[in-house]
């Protein structure tokens, strides 16, 4: 067969090569990225579920890997699973490809208990992973299906810089503002009181702002040091606005926090050095490195940390709030954060815990208590877990307000069946409360008479407020659409066909009645005649527009700008991205007027703002996590990475790099991390490098039109719909225009 012996030899000894290096890789690394209850560290909490659920990462660098099988073992001691003698459950070994939500099946838990577990996992070939490290947790007070709250996390941050100032004053700049206090480690040569300025905006390079506007903070405290002691911690006193009843509160072994940046001493008896002075800071557990972006536009690099750091930030009292003016949930700024959050950290207990928060503790606007089937639904979808959906299901019903639907299926705020029995039906506590329509936040001097800070133009875009309205009517429709996906889900089918049947009736009635098809556009209500940005931006998000006037809808929505507030914003890029238009929402985000992210950052703000500038809402605030929607814009749709089946068994990447010619991307997803490699070269050639996790299938989407592709070298296939399956592992896809 061979001519030459040499060449037999050489093509043997290959041969042996790659079938040592297949056998090297038929065994795939121990499992790793653990969770119990979705909790990464629970060895510092106490787990609450007495069935909890378990979740872990499957390692191979292999193509297409996935895996076939598991085996889950609890002990009650770690020398138990070490010798093999688990002796609380041993799964043995499961047929299965499920990584997540593996709920526990042995004997009985009990309360007050430190356990242990480990895990491995069978490939393609059905050769078994090496058993992981063992990860331990601890037990509480045990019920069916609770939900376990994560830890907190307590920092001591070192300053950027230490500028004296003058005789005994310092100024110090801790480079972002967080939550927490002040810590000193001074040894004063004799009692002597400090005065201690805590802030977030800047007066001169040098000195903070005593009266910052709005409710942007700032603090003075007076600190009493003496020879007998060395180290400080500043108690900072409660602030009346966020305090109140309805605020969330901090455990109390983390005292009193305040958002600041910047801090100056005045009458320090020593010379201020490194380590001498600290920001102790308080968030909820956070791993800054599971994700990251980064491109070709400075301007989009810098709104990425911006944001990135928001959701951390903010994320101190363990829940979803609106700042630290207030201190409370509201629906639609913990949406915006939820979607935020699962861009930027594998975390999913906190929105899970503000989810159910809201089921008890409503807010007034019709359209937040429209976010909460969003809320649910988004859990659901990247967790793969419906424990929640399924014990709150009947309140999520409630909770579409489809109680106030008339004959066509439309509702309104405005409808006599919005009464006492009503407002219980939601969860209100005061039954006499009545939800009103907001559109967006704040509105006009004379759409809110009431409110003295009003402005004249507000953030509606001239909203006209009649009973019937097409920003509820379009949110009312999405809560349809997903809650008949969840149904199906829990395999209520009765319930399925009702709600689907319901959406298609609501849609049909929207695009009947609110629709001007003379112009092409959504008017803002039933029997308006005027049309805001909203009205439009709305429909084309949750895919209401019919194709015919989607071009008209998105030439109105070009021509308005950012004529919506910071919340509006989420709703008005993922319209735009759905609709193609990438080089327009990209424009929009990296926009550097004062109805921008950009502008936040030249302001000085290191937390995106409550607002786009002061003077746009006058008691706004400097920590708003509401206002980051670039942080799950840019992966789930610059990116166009997102989950397509519960739990992320499959997902989508839908690239719209616009004018990017180049970017990289970590994103993480509860079975693992997802790697994006762009770069657009000169010669008309575009290169995705994309790494898939084990166990995770992928759709790439791109429109190929004009252009020839091809996959590690091969020529791409189509599965449907510009859509070209892509397995676990890493892949190059080189897209040439023809």
């Amino acid at each position: 067969m061979y001519r030459h012996g040499t060449t037999f030899l050489k093509y043997g000894l290959s041969l042996l090569w790659v079938m040592f290096c297949s056998s090297c890789q038929a065994q795939s690394s121990p499992p790793t990225g653990f969770m119990v209850e979705f909790i990464r560290c629970p060895d510092l909490i106490l787990i609450k579920d007495r069935t909890p659920e378990f979740c872990w990462i499957v390692n191979s660098a292999q193509v297409g890997a996935v895996q076939t099988a598991y085996q889950v073992q609890v002990a009650s001691t770690q020398e138990l699973l070490q010798s093999r003698s688990p002796d609380l459950w041993d799964s043995g070994k499961v047929s299965s490809s499920i990584s997540s939500n593996v709920v526990y099946a042995g004997k009985p838990l009990q309360e007050h208990c430190h356990y242990y577990w480990q895990v491995r996992t069978w490939n393609g070939d059905d050769q078994p992973s090496p058993f992981s490290e063992v990860q331990s947790f601890w037990t509480g007070a045990l019920t069916e299906g609770a939900t376990t709250a994560n830890s907190f996390e307590v920092h001591l941050l070192e300053p950027q810089a230490i500028v004296k100032t003058g005789e005994k004053h310092f100024f110090i700049d801790f480079g972002k503002a967080a939550f927490g206090t002040l810590v000193l480690n001074i040894k004063s040569p004799k009692t002597t009181t400090l005065k201690i300025h805590l802030g977030e905006k800047l007066e001169s390079p040098t000195s903070i702002s005593r009266k910052p506007g709005g409710t942007i903070r700032y603090q003075q405290v007076d600190l009493e040091v003496s020879p007998d002691q060395g180290v400080y911690t500043l108690n900072l006193p409660p602030d009346p606005r966020n305090t109140g009843p309805a605020a969330v509160a901090l455990p109390e072994s983390l005292g009193v926090v305040m958002p600041f940046r910047y801090a100056e001493i005045e009458n320090c008896p020593v010379e201020l050095a490194t380590g001498d002075v600290q920001q102790k800071v308080v968030h909820y557990y956070f791993e800054d490195d599971t994700s990251f972006f980064e491109c070709s536009d400075p301007v989009l690099n810098q709104i990425w940390d911006l944001c990135k750091y928001s959701i951390k930030a903010t994320s101190f009292s363990g829940l979803y709030i609106d700042g630290d003016r207030e201190r409370i949930p509201y629906e639609g700024d913990a949406y915006i954060n939820q979607l935020s959050h699962y861009c930027t950290d594998r975390e999913y207990t906190i929105a899970r815990r503000t989810n159910e928060y809201f089921l008890t503790h409503p807010t007034w606007p019709t359209e937040w208590l429209l976010h909460n089937v969003l809320l649910f639904y988004y859990d659901y979808l990247y967790t793969g877990n419906l424990e929640s959906v399924e014990q709150n299901y009947d309140l999520l019903k409630h909770k579409t307000l489809i109680a106030l639907a008339r004959e066509d299926g439309l509702i309104s705020s405005k409808s006599p069946r919005v009464n006492d029995a009503f407002m219980k039906t939601l969860g209100f506590a005061d039954p006499k409360q009545r939800i009103r329509d907001i559109v967006d936040w704040p509105g006009s001097k004379k759409e809110v008479p009431w409110w003295d800070l009003a402005l004249p133009q507000g953030e509606r875009d001239g909203y006209e407020m009649v009973p019937i309205n097409t920003v509820v009517n379009a949110f009312h429709y999405f809560n349809l659409k997903l809650m008949s996906e969840m149904a199906t889900q829990l395999g209520k089918a009765n319930d399925a066909s009702f709600y689907a049947a319901r959406a298609g009736q609501v849609k049909a009635s929207i695009n009947e009645k609110l629709l001007d098809t003379e112009k092409g556009i959504y008017v803002d209500g039933e029997g308006s005649t005027h049309s805001a940005l909203h009205a439009n931006m709305m429909p084309l998000a949750f895919g209401i527009v019919p194709d015919e006037y989607r071009d008209s809808v998105v030439k109105f929505i070009k021509s308005r700008g950012m004529a919506c507030s910071v919340y509006g914003s989420q709703y008005l890029l993922e319209g735009l991205y759905q609709a193609g238009e990438a080089d327009y929402a990209l424009d929009l985000m990296t926009a550097t007027d004062d109805r921008s992210w950009w502008n936040m950052i030249k302001v000085g703000s290191t937390i995106t703002m409550e607002a786009w500038d002061m003077k746009h809402k006058p008691n706004s605030d400097w920590n708003h996590a509401w206002g980051a929607a670039p942080a799950n814009i840019i992966v789930r749709h610059l990116w166009g990475i997102r989950p397509l089946d519960a739990g992320c068994k499959r997902i989508t990447i839908e690239p719209q790099m616009s004018r990017l010619t180049w970017s990289k991307i970590k994103v993480p997803t509860i079975k693992g991390f997802v790697l994006g490699d762009f770069k657009q070269t000169s010669d008309r050639v575009t290169t995705f490098q994309l790494t898939i996790p084990a166990n995770v299938s992928a759709e790439f989407v791109y429109d190929l039109r004009g252009k020839e592709a091809t996959l590690d070298g091969q020529p791409m296939v189509e599965s449907k719909g510009n859509a070209f399956s892509v397995s676990s592992g890493t892949h190059q896809i080189d897209i040439r225009e023809l």
